[in-house]
């Protein structure tokens, strides 16, 4: 589904120049469930909206569904956006347009098609557990609820692309897990792609594979195990949750490895580390004083 090769993001203003993807590598399999995490002004956030056709990318190679987003034309690009992806969005205003009903917010998308349909808004409405609610206006929902609108929204021209920006980040804790447990039955009653840039860590219960971003790189990967992916709430049986997953650090084309820092700091290793090959493993060690 998704194919990105040495991302590059420069951000231009008057003499200023910022760096927000710097050779970032990612692949994203047709039906996977996945979360995007990292630190404020890691890249995150940058990457979704790229994903998105939002922002174009600087170098590098970046395909989604087939499409080539370097090679779009801005029509082409709109067209993406329409049919292509569907966003969910933190901040509920970016999602709904609140003097209209909750069916005629779902039916909107259609409308820009040309291809209204209400039976299709009243079914994703149920999908996603309120067409007892279709006929309230945005100050008649609780925040829960207008996310979840926000998620029929977002299905409203069968994207092949789901992408959610902190979808849980304004809501409590009780909600935030249902919204989670929306996605994954999305995820696997339609075989819809999932994509959720979060800081909830909780999201590893929830996801097939969590891509941590740091610097603008792909830092590490914290991925379930098999057999683990079918536990519907977190880990197998006599399993910590920690058990129930495997986390990886990731090389890029160059063969650069990011090393979180905790690990350095216990080594009491700087910018410098001893490499040896160890029969099956490769041992780092900091280097002799």
């Amino acid at each position: 589904m998704i194919v990105c090769e040495n991302l590059v993001k420069i951000f231009k203003a008057a003499d200023l120049e910022v760096v927000a993807l710097q050779g970032l590598d990612l692949k994203v399999e047709n039906g996977e469930l996945m979360g995007i995490i990292g630190n404020s002004g890691s890249g995150k956030s940058t990457l979704l909206n790229m994903l998105g056709g939002l922002d174009r990318p600087s170098a590098g190679k970046l395909f989604v569904a087939g499409s080539d987003l370097f090679r779009l034309t801005n029509a082409e690009l709109v067209k993406y956006r329409l049919e292509t992806v569907g966003f969910v969005w933190q901040n509920n205003a970016r999602n709904l347009i609140p003097y209209l009903t909750a069916q005629q917010n779902v039916e909107l998308p259609m409308l820009l098609r040309g291809k209204r349909k209400r039976e299709r808004a009243k079914e994703l409405l149920d999908l996603v557990g309120l067409s007892h609610r279709k006929n309230n206006r945005l100050s008649e929902l609780s925040g829960g609820e207008q996310q979840r609108v926000a998620i029929a929204i977002a299905l409203a021209n069968e994207p092949k692309l789901l992408l959610a920006d902190e979808p849980t980040g304004s809501v409590d804790t009780r909600t935030a897990a249902m919204i989670l447990d929306l996605f994954q039955e999305l995820n696997r009653s339609i075989g819809l792609t999932v994509v959720i840039v979060t800081h909830d860590l909780e999201l590893a219960r929830k996801v097939d594979r969590v891509v941590a971003i740091r610097d603008g790189k792909t830092s590490s990967e914290i991925v379930r195990r098999k057999g683990a992916a079918d536990e519907q709430d977190g880990p197998l049986e006599g399993e910590s949750e920690e058990g129930a997953h495997d986390e990886c650090a990731v090389l890029d084309q160059a063969g650069r490895l990011q090393i979180p820092e905790e690990y350095l700091q216990a080594i009491g290793a700087e910018r410098k580390l001893r490499i040896e090959l160890e029969e099956d493993r490769i041992i780092l060690f900091p280097p002799r004083r």
